[in-house]
Protein backbone atom coordinates (compact mmCIF):
# COMPACT_ATOMS: atom_id res chain seq x y z
CA UNK A 1 0.00 0.00 0.00
CA UNK A 2 0.85 3.82 -1.12
CA UNK A 3 2.41 5.57 1.81
CA UNK A 4 2.38 9.05 0.76
CA UNK A 5 -1.16 10.78 0.60
CA UNK A 6 -1.15 11.65 -3.34
CA UNK A 7 -0.15 8.22 -3.77
CA UNK A 8 -3.16 6.57 -2.04
CA UNK A 9 -5.29 9.18 -3.85
CA UNK A 10 -3.83 7.85 -7.16
CA UNK A 11 -5.22 4.49 -6.32
CA UNK A 12 -8.04 5.11 -5.06
CA UNK A 13 -9.07 6.88 -8.39
CA UNK A 14 -7.09 4.09 -10.38
CA UNK A 15 -9.25 1.01 -8.36
CA UNK A 16 -12.55 3.25 -9.16
CA UNK A 17 -12.05 3.56 -12.55
CA UNK A 18 -10.84 0.19 -13.13
CA UNK A 19 -14.70 -0.44 -11.51
CA UNK A 20 -16.17 1.09 -14.17
CA UNK A 21 -14.04 0.16 -16.66
CA UNK A 22 -15.24 -3.55 -16.54
CA UNK A 23 -18.63 -2.78 -15.77
CA UNK A 24 -18.71 -0.92 -19.16
CA UNK A 25 -16.25 -3.89 -20.39
CA UNK A 26 -19.07 -6.43 -18.97
CA UNK A 27 -22.45 -4.27 -20.59
CA UNK A 28 -20.17 -5.00 -24.34
CA UNK A 29 -19.86 -9.08 -24.26
CA UNK A 30 -23.65 -8.72 -22.94
CA UNK A 31 -24.25 -6.77 -25.87
CA UNK A 32 -22.36 -9.23 -28.29
CA UNK A 33 -24.15 -11.93 -26.60
CA UNK A 34 -27.39 -11.00 -27.04
CA UNK A 35 -26.84 -10.43 -31.33
CA UNK A 36 -25.57 -13.84 -31.03
CA UNK A 37 -28.60 -15.45 -29.31
CA UNK A 38 -30.60 -13.68 -32.17
CA UNK A 39 -28.55 -15.07 -34.32
CA UNK A 40 -28.53 -18.53 -33.38
CA UNK A 41 -32.18 -18.44 -32.79
CA UNK A 42 -33.03 -18.05 -36.50
CA UNK A 43 -35.11 -14.48 -36.46
CA UNK A 44 -33.56 -11.91 -38.87
CA UNK A 45 -35.51 -9.01 -37.96
CA UNK A 46 -34.86 -9.54 -34.45
CA UNK A 47 -31.23 -9.99 -35.12
CA UNK A 48 -31.45 -6.79 -37.04
CA UNK A 49 -33.17 -4.74 -34.31
CA UNK A 50 -30.77 -6.47 -31.34
CA UNK A 51 -27.46 -5.82 -33.36
CA UNK A 52 -28.70 -1.80 -33.70
CA UNK A 53 -28.94 -1.66 -30.26
CA UNK A 54 -25.68 -3.65 -30.00
CA UNK A 55 -23.64 -1.15 -32.19
CA UNK A 56 -24.56 1.93 -30.33
CA UNK A 57 -23.07 0.07 -26.57
CA UNK A 58 -19.92 -0.92 -29.20
CA UNK A 59 -19.60 2.71 -30.23
CA UNK A 60 -20.22 4.22 -27.22
CA UNK A 61 -17.34 1.75 -25.36
CA UNK A 62 -15.03 2.55 -27.86
CA UNK A 63 -15.27 6.19 -27.58
CA UNK A 64 -14.24 6.04 -23.81
CA UNK A 65 -11.14 3.95 -24.98
CA UNK A 66 -12.16 0.99 -23.11
CA UNK A 67 -11.59 -1.16 -25.99
CA UNK A 68 -9.76 0.31 -29.32
CA UNK A 69 -11.99 2.10 -32.15
CA UNK A 70 -10.62 -1.16 -34.78
CA UNK A 71 -11.79 -3.45 -32.36
CA UNK A 72 -15.36 -2.29 -32.02
CA UNK A 73 -15.46 -1.90 -35.91
CA UNK A 74 -13.96 -5.43 -36.23
CA UNK A 75 -17.12 -6.64 -33.75
CA UNK A 76 -19.58 -4.82 -35.70
CA UNK A 77 -18.23 -6.19 -39.02
CA UNK A 78 -18.68 -9.70 -38.10
CA UNK A 79 -21.76 -9.59 -36.46
CA UNK A 80 -23.52 -7.48 -39.75
CA UNK A 81 -21.84 -10.38 -42.14
CA UNK A 82 -23.49 -13.01 -39.81
CA UNK A 83 -27.30 -11.74 -39.93
CA UNK A 84 -26.53 -10.86 -43.83
CA UNK A 85 -25.45 -14.47 -44.30
CA UNK A 86 -28.76 -15.31 -42.14
CA UNK A 87 -30.98 -17.52 -44.51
Amino acid sequence: MANIASARKRARQAEKRRQHNAALRSELRSAIRNVRKAIAAGDKKAARDVFTRATGVIDSIADKHIIHKNAAARHKSRLSARIKAMA
